[in-house]
């Protein structure tokens, strides 16, 4: 019987080594159909951009919805509001949230038109990550809900950051499922000890369920750092350093892992199941791909073919300026 069992397990173990999937060729010379319109969103007089990972179409189709860090990597100690409404010609029409968010950096617009935006606290200088609210508590790695006029609806997690059982530390993005529920992607650091998974909630908030822990087996994850559902009801996870995207029920079962998007940081699938990956890292984060270049790649979830690229416009792009969040308008912009 001993023998018989270390002869199962070894076929076994050849078995999974012949079904694992090679590492495909770069994808880095598709067509790009796209045009770039430079400065295409106007900030007030006297505001600059800072970090900006989180973008989502209105339900509209036609406004836009970015969180961004406050003219910095941080909104610790500003003043401004980093959630920003953009009509089509790019245009400021709203803004709301100063003073509740240290690093946005997720954002999604539900089918109601809430917007729901992650706070990871994962970025900017210790002093400003250690920010005190107005209230003198703690503040970052949380989920809030507003609604289109900015008033707060919902807070998922505990201000300051928490581990089980409480939530959240270093939330990354967040996705409503058709029933309601609340998807969070958590952890931004990788090492043994980081979170790495996927958390759901109802609702109201209520604690469902986790899958997923740090590692890089299938339904294992390092900085799962985007989310998108395709038409079916398949989550696509952006399993950024493991450079690949996972292909889940939202009970955590994998259906598929594909790596030729690259490094995934951005997620969006649209209403014809095209998906479109953002790779903002490729050739400068460790540990590095100098043979993939940065940018977006296009293709359809029915086959998972890379079918177009916009590369990143800079050669010799700076290790954290890239496309990171990105969203599609009803025009297909």
């Amino acid at each position: 019987m001993k023998i018989l069992l270390q002869f199962g397990l070894a076929a076994l173990a050849l078995n999974a080594a012949a079904q694992a999937p090679s590492p495909p060729l770069p994808t880095n010379d598709a067509p790009n159909p796209y045009t770039t319109i430079d400065g295409w969103a106007k900030l007030p007089a006297g505001r600059m951009w800072g970090s900006t990972s989180a973008v989502d179409i209105d339900r509209d189709g036609r406004h836009i919805w970015v969180a961004e860090r406050c003219g910095a990597n941080s909104c610790g100690g500003s003043s401004f509001d980093p959630i920003l409404r953009f009509d089509e010609s790019g245009t400021l029409v709203k803004s709301f949230g100063a003073g509740l968010l240290l690093s946005p950096h997720g954002i999604t617009v539900d089918r109601d038109g809430n917007v729901w935006v992650t706070d990871c606290a994962c970025t900017g200088s210790a002093e400003q990550r250690a920010t005190q609210s107005a209230s003198g508590g703690p503040m970052g790695h949380q989920v809030f809900k507003f609604s289109p006029e900015g008033v707060l609806l919902l807070t998922v997690g505990k201000a300051g950051g928490a581990r089980e059982p409480e939530f959240l530390y270093q939330p990354n993005n967040v996705l409503i499922a058709p029933n309601g529920d609340i998807v969070v992607a958590e952890g931004h650091s990788s090492g043994a000890t980081a979170n790495a998974r996927i958390v759901v909630f109802d609702g109201s908030g209520k604690f469902l369920r986790s899958f997923g822990k740090q590692g890089t087996g299938p339904g294992e994850f390092d900085q799962p750092h985007a989310l998108a559902m395709d038409s079916r009801g398949r989550l696509y996870v952006g399993d950024r350093t493991n450079d690949r995207i996972q292909i889940m029920d939202l009970q955590g079962k994998v259906l598929g892992q594909w790596y030729q998007f690259s490094r995934p940081s951005g997620i969006w699938i649209d209403r014809n199941d095209m998906i479109y990956v953002a790779d903002s890292e490729s050739g400068s984060v460790e540990p590095a791909r100098p043979e993939w270049k940065r940018g977006i790649r296009i293709g359809s979830v029915n086959d998972g073919k890379v079918t177009s690229f916009i590369p990143d416009p800079a050669v010799n792009p700076p290790s954290t300026s890239a496309a990171e969040g990105l969203a599609v308008d009803a025009k297909g912009n």
